[in-house]
């Protein structure tokens, strides 16, 4: 008995063993880098909010509304990158200011323009473009034609560089440019029987002028253009109306740049 009593007593510990047990998880930092990322955004909209005006707030919301429909130039306001067309003066494109895209001149219903006329006036565009693989268009020619493509119809622009231009300075004198560019429109023009519209506009003049001479020289280099059309065997029965708009309707930002001095030549569409 005494033996028993002193043995001694036996203590079995059961270690319950997890798997694993050494990870914590991770999803706190998930739920963390979701709360800054919710944190970023807001504060990004409180500095839109306040960096914007409400033109351009409105374009935005207009941008992300799935209902209102865009024009592809569309944006958030007015200013460089801030809605406008990043066509500047200093960068003009071959399509010149406002792209000419037939599809978007086209109306549907009783309106609907002639398939064939417009074929035509794509011809004459692609033509003085270059893009028909055989321009007739002169290398140094090129860079002052511009077309596009209105409800009016076909507008050709002539226009001057600052190292070019297509009259003497402060005349109506034609440069040899000109002439070769009016050489060149006749032998294109006969592709189509469409009458023609001839404008004129010119860059501004220094107010301190006695004088402004603007309307006067739009009107007649507008009228020299025709003249030089008629010699080179253009049929003056096809011109319809020949309008001066003096410096009123600029090209560029800047009203005495050269690009302002500029002839249009618009190929009137059969409904006009």
């Amino acid at each position: 008995m005494s033996a028993q009593a002193n043995a001694p007593v036996i203590v079995i510990k059961r270690k319950k063993i997890i798997a694993g047990g050494g990870h914590h998880g991770g999803a706190w930092k998930v739920a963390y880098a979701d709360f800054v990322t919710a944190m970023m955004a807001f504060f990004m909209l409180l500095w839109l909010l306040n960096a914007t005006t409400e033109n351009q707030r409105k374009g935005l919301a207009d941008y992300f509304s799935p209902t209102i429909p865009l024009a592809r130039v569309s944006g958030g306001g007015d200013g460089a990158f801030g809605g406008d067309s990043v066509f500047t003066e200093d960068t003009l494109a071959r399509n010149g200011t406002g792209a000419a895209i037939f599809a978007a001149a086209m109306q549907e219903g009783p309106n609907t323009r002639s398939s064939e006329e417009d074929d035509n006036l794509s011809e004459i565009e692609s033509m003085l473009s270059g893009g028909g693989g055989e321009s007739l268009v002169m290398d140094n020619a090129m860079n002052h034609i511009v077309t596009r493509v209105t409800d009016e119809g076909l507008i050709i622009e002539l226009f001057d560089l600052d190292d070019a231009h297509l009259f003497e300075d402060g005349s109506t004198t034609p440069t040899p440019l000109l002439k070769q560019i009016s050489k060149m429109l006749v032998d294109i023009l006969v592709i189509v029987s469409n009458e023609v519209a001839v404008n004129g506009h010119t860059r501004a003049h220094a107010i301190v002028l006695a004088q402004n001479p603007v309307w006067d020289l739009s009107s007649a280099r507008a009228d020299q253009l025709r003249r030089i059309l008629e010699g080179d065997g253009f049929d003056g029965k096809r011109i319809q109306r020949v309008t001066g708009y003096a410096d009123r309707k600029p090209a560029v930002t800047n009203p005495m740049a050269f690009r302002n001095n500029r002839l249009e030549l618009i190929l009137l569409r059969s409904d006009k």
